[in-house]
């Protein structure tokens, strides 16, 4: 099973402006603690033991965060943390392409810091490997949806394209929790600067083992002010078992 994972915590949270100033996206407060904690608490209780953090923006408070609450003797500590900073803005293609250069196994969970997507881990993993995958995203089932855009599988499984955004009644959107064979993505001439949905993912889709798995697991992404609102009542401490125990 993959047990390290590259979270993606260097987003600005522009939309997000008018109900959290001047934090990056995943350090907006939620339930009393930064929406990166909840994130954070899935991936241990699935198994996850090292932790890269892809950071930029106002980068100090993620650091002082993570040093702060997971680190110390007697918490639940993360078994091994480290850090990838942006100097400027690479956007997630590159961001991840950084952080690659600190992983230390065949192939690496990526996920964002601003979404939460309940996956199985173990049952992405084994796939993943099974099918000796280049890239496997794990996918939402939505219905009545506008703000993102589909993906469409073949029978086996494979990606076969990206739809747009647009109005939906149903469909299977991107849940942005990938497992990548870290080792073949390096191998491919990416730039400094890219998008790894747009210029990875949907270039190479149909020349790469791109494949998906679909979980239909608790998902919110908190990018805009009513999703941001609505996480506040879904994860509060009446809300289950998301939290991490002491």
């Amino acid at each position: 099973m993959i047990k390290e994972a590259i979270i993606l915590a260097g987003g600005l949270g522009t939309r997000l402006r008018s109900v959290v100033p001047d934090l990056p996206k995943c350090m907006a407060p939620v339930a009393g603690k930064p929406f990166l904690h909840y994130v954070i608490a899935h991936l241990k209780r699935e198994g996850v033991q090292n932790f890269i953090f892809s950071i930029g923006y106002k980068s100090e408070s993620i650091i002082n965060f993570v040093n702060k609450e997971f680190l110390p003797a007697g918490k639940a500590a993360l078994n091994d943390v480290q850090f990838s900073a942006e100097k400027e803005p690479l956007g997630t293609g590159g961001a991840v392409k950084l952080a690659c250069e600190k992983v230390s196994n065949h192939n690496v969970l990526v996920c964002n810091g601003d979404t939460l997507f309940e996956i199985n881990q173990g049952k992405l993993s084994n796939f993943h490997l099974h099918h000796n995958a280049d890239c496997t995203l794990c996918l939402k089932p939505m219905n009545n949806f506008e703000r993102y855009g589909v993906v469409e599988m073949n029978n086996d499984a494979s990606i076969k394209s990206f739809k747009e955004k647009q109005f939906y009644e149903s469909g299977f959107i991107n849940g942005g929790v990938y497992a990548l064979d870290v080792k073949n993505f390096r191998k491919e001439n990416l730039p400094e600067k890219f998008s790894f949905e747009k210029d990875y993912l949907e270039k190479y889709a149909g020349k790469r083992n791109f494949y998906a798995v679909i979980q239909d697991e608790y998902f919110i992404d908190i990018g805009i002010p009513e999703d941001y609102e609505r996480a506040q009542k879904e994860l509060g401490p009446t809300s289950g078992e998301r939290d991490l125990k002491p």
